[in-house]
């Protein structure tokens, strides 16, 4: 891992002091994650993450907005002075699926479970939130909290955007973190330009004519056809699509038939596309569908193409980003920073916040010490709890460094 060495213009004294401010809030970190943790809620409708968010607040000198059509929180820090403002965001939402990790607090909730770190964001943003408030003085603007529902598919951030998250004031800086074992405890990396892919849903029925499987002749058999597609979409990335730009077309789910001496009617194909650039994109929807039709048309089937558009490319602003890597050197020291070269293929709703303003999202590594490192979705998937300070530092040095705290 190469670390990115910028110019440091920020004080490591005030620096220090801020790293152990925050980890004189570990242990009350912990327990918010937690608490967070046993009790996963999915999608849109969080009531009891909701309220534990707006009890953990409780006491701050903060202005808090609750969602009405969903269960968000906004808060927001006034400053003493006017001055620019600055988004911090955590999501909220756990994942439909059951934890493995034996963990003495894992989910108590059947088939639910916080396998993608938001538990984690959530308490780093909370604690964020009190050293924000202890610095309020310092602060020339004001720090917009955005604590999110609904990031796993439920364009959560939309939703906000579409109740007036940004009506009031107009952000001058947006900022994300995420937790994952990519990278090891503590570090933070990121990019600029895209950081990470557009997500979007391919839906394909073929429908051919069914009969015996003695008689393929007598019938049209739509299986040879939807594995022939399947086949041409991995031609279509690798000819029609440039390098460096990439995409990924993947069918996850083939469904066809009943029993073994039976030709089916039709044949389903559910997969993801994800591309880099709204360019290409466009393109690789367009081409799919394209080659569909074609492989239909050349055997006489008949083929539904349908397309469930997901979360935009999520790009950095070259100048936020770069705010974003010199605010975490001087925080932590080059050899915790990485400048990420490409983008990662997952996908992340924070992309319509910074469709709308400038800023950054960045990864932040939460890698066990020892032992499998999970991957974040993992049924097994472990966060190491020391990396949680670097997280709540990062939230206020760069709102510091916005606002002019330093």
């Amino acid at each position: 891992m190469a670390p990115w060495y910028p110019p440091l213009t920020m004080a490591t004294t005030t620096h220090a002091s801020l790293l152990d401010d925050a980890r004189g809030l570990l242990d009350d970190t912990i327990q918010l994650r937690r608490r967070i943790h046993r009790h996963p809620e999915i999608g849109l409708e969080l009531p009891r993450t909701q309220q534990t968010v707006l009890e953990a607040l409780d006491g701050l000198p903060l202005k808090i907005r609750p969602g009405q059509k969903t269960t968000s929180v906004v808060a927001t820090l006034d400053g003493a002075r006017p001055g620019p403002t600055v988004l911090l965001r955590a999501d909220m939402d756990a994942l439909p699926l059951t934890e493995d990790t034996g963990l003495p607090f894992a989910s108590e909730v059947p088939g639910a479970m916080h396998a993608c770190g938001h538990d984690t964001h959530v308490a780093m943003l909370v604690g964020a939130a009190r050293l924000l408030a202890a610095r309020r003085e310092r602060l020339a603007g004001r720090v917009l909290f955005m604590f999110q529902p609904g990031e796993e598919g439920y364009h959560g951030a939309r939703v906000m955007l579409e109740e007036g998250l940004l009506d009031a004031e107009p952000p001058a800086f947006a900022f994300g973190l995420h937790a994952g074992a990519r990278y090891a405890s503590g570090v933070v990396a990121t990019r600029p330009g895209p950081l990470m892919a557009s997500g979007d849903t391919l839906k394909i029925v073929v429908r051919g004519q069914g009969g015996h499987a003695s008689a393929p002749h007598d019938c049209l058999d739509p299986i040879p056809i939807a594995c022939e597609m399947v086949q041409a979409f991995q031609t279509l990335v690798t000819r029609r699509v440039n390098a460096f730009d990439p995409a990924i077309v993947t069918v996850a789910k083939i469904e066809a038939g009943t029993t073994r001496n039976v030709i089916p009617e039709t044949a389903s194909l559910l997969g993801t596309i994800r591309t880099v650039s709204e360019s290409t994109r466009t393109s690789v929807l367009e081409g799919v569908k394209r080659v569909a039709e074609g492989v239909a048309a050349a055997h006489g089937a008949q083929v539904g193409v349908e397309f469930v558009r997901g979360y935009p490319v999520t790009v950095n602003d070259a100048d936020g980003a770069t705010r974003v890597l010199r605010v975490a050197t001087a925080l932590l020291g080059a050899e915790r920073v990485y400048a990420m070269p490409t983008p990662v293929m997952g996908s992340e709703d924070f992309s319509y916040v910074l469709q709308r303003v400038p800023g950054a999202f960045a990864f932040l590594g939460t890698r066990p010490e020892s032992g499998p490192a999970y991957p974040n979705h993992s049924n097994r998937m472990l966060v190491n709890e020391a990396a949680l300070p670097t997280g709540i530092a990062m939230h206020v040095a760069v709102a510091l460094d916005v606002l002019g705290g330093h």
